[in-house]
């Protein structure tokens, strides 16, 4: 019901918006602009981000599908069994699901965007086998769904690589600030469902894991800020990562070889299952991306920020903070969008200015709300998100404000 809101308000927005910039400023070329814009995105949501992820999702799903027939899933299920439990207790004890949350997770924390969406789908329909109410979000999928959207991810490769495409002194100065804002955001989330699905988090199980993440996290952070250097960061990053994933498909394929099992037929199954999700989601992506263009289109993003900024001058408070808001007013919808808002942060104002290092900054600290809410809920068909958005929002926030702090302690 939220986004069927949302949806409604980009639209009303910006037609608005656009007739009052056509009839007191003269702006003749304003709905031109919207018209082009709902087209353009229209097919980019296609050509663009369906039919590419239609290879990545039969290639993982395929992957998946091995590693499920070898028992590979189940294992891993049995490793993160007793935290998740916790996390996730509408979940059977042992059941897929776990064990392919985990593995969409881990993609997602080292920043391997094009497997972890085909991982994350498949974790959804798991979860979506066991909701008892097939059009409406189960708390166990609403959990997940905000993990997800507070994008906890520990090597934001691509963000480092942007900065050094434009040059900057210290392409991985944003790596530290990066891993704090996200982590922030993702306790946050966790938290916040957690208390509306009353979770214990003082359970010594839910504890000792987020006590464990936690260390592992400052150790990380210790060990890249101390011990390698900035051309060291960014190869690790760079071989750990790619590592990582080809190491997944070996060890399952490894495991089917033991088992005797088919591999070929099995990838084959799998591989069509992502290929059918991947026609399934074709029209939610298009009514969100569309919706977005349009809002985006009208330039209610610029007057958003002119109104900040006004409130921020009237403060008596520091407003540098502000030429890096886009990036954030963009994030939850749309990851390109945000991108682009960060690219033009560092060449407008520079890579190593205070505005261009907290925009790479506002770019890792969480995800896509939004698309991501649109995708997943609508590739098990999910009508009614309950408090999916408001949820994910809120861990938005919280990674918002804590990159702002963030970058005023390492650059203000």
């Amino acid at each position: 019901m939220a986004l069927n809101y949302i949806w409604i308000a980009f639209f009303l927005i910006a037609f608005v918006i656009a007739l009052i910039r056509l009839i007191f400023f003269g702006d003749t070329e304003i709905f031109m602009h919207l018209v082009s814009g709902m087209f353009d995105s229209s097919k980019a949501s296609v050509m663009d981000i369906a039919l590419p992820l239609a290879g990545n999702m039969a290639l993982w799903l395929g992957i998946m599908n091995i590693g499920e027939r070898a028992g590979a899933i189940r294992f891993l299920s049995r490793i993160v069994g007793p935290f998740f439990s916790r996390l996730f207790p509408e979940v059977p004890k042992d059941h897929p699901a776990t064990g392919q949350i985990l593995m969409s997770f881990s993609a997602n924390l080292l920043g391997l965007d094009n497997a972890a969406t085909p991982l994350g789908l498949k974790a959804i329909g798991s979860l979506q086998e066991l909701n008892k109410d097939k059009e409406t979000a189960s708390n166990a999928q609403i959990m997940y769904l905000v993990l997800l959207t507070s994008g906890l991810q520990l090597l934001p490769v691509t963000i480092i690589a942007q900065r050094a495409i434009l040059h900057a002194k210290d392409p991985t100065d944003v790596f530290i600030p990066c891993i704090i804002a996200t982590y922030v955001a993702a306790l946050v989330g966790i938290i916040a469902v957690s208390i509306k699905q009353k979770i214990n988090l003082f359970d010594k199980v839910i504890v000792s894991w987020l006590g464990g993440i936690t260390a592992f996290i400052l150790l990380l952070v210790w060990y890249f800020n101390t011990q390698l250097t900035k051309e060291q960061i960014s190869l690790v990053s760079k071989v750990v990562s790619n590592l990582m994933l080809f190491s997944i498909p070996v060890i399952f394929v490894s495991g089917a070889l033991y088992k005797k099992i088919n591999v070929f037929e099995s990838f084959i199954d799998g591989a069509k299952q992502g290929f059918e999700t991947s026609v399934k989601i074709i029209p939610y992506l298009v009514a969100m991306l569309v919706g977005i263009s349009v809002f985006r289109s009208c330039g209610a993003l610029g007057y958003i920020n002119d109104g900040l900024r006004w409130v921020i001058v009237h403060l008596n408070l520091d407003t540098k903070f502000v030429d890096a808001m886009p990036v954030a007013y963009l994030k939850p919808l749309s990851g390109s969008g945000s991108k682009a808002m960060m690219i033009n942060g560092m060449t407008t104002y520079g890579p190593d200015s205070f505005a261009g290092r907290l925009g790479c900054v506002f770019n890792g600290s969480s995800d896509t709300t939004f698309y991501i809410v649109a995708l997943y809920f609508g590739s098990v068909g999910i009508k009614k998100s309950r408090y999916a958005i408001p949820a994910g929002l809120i861990a938005d926030l919280a990674g918002i404000i804590a990159a702002i702090f963030v970058s005023y302690l390492f650059w203000g």
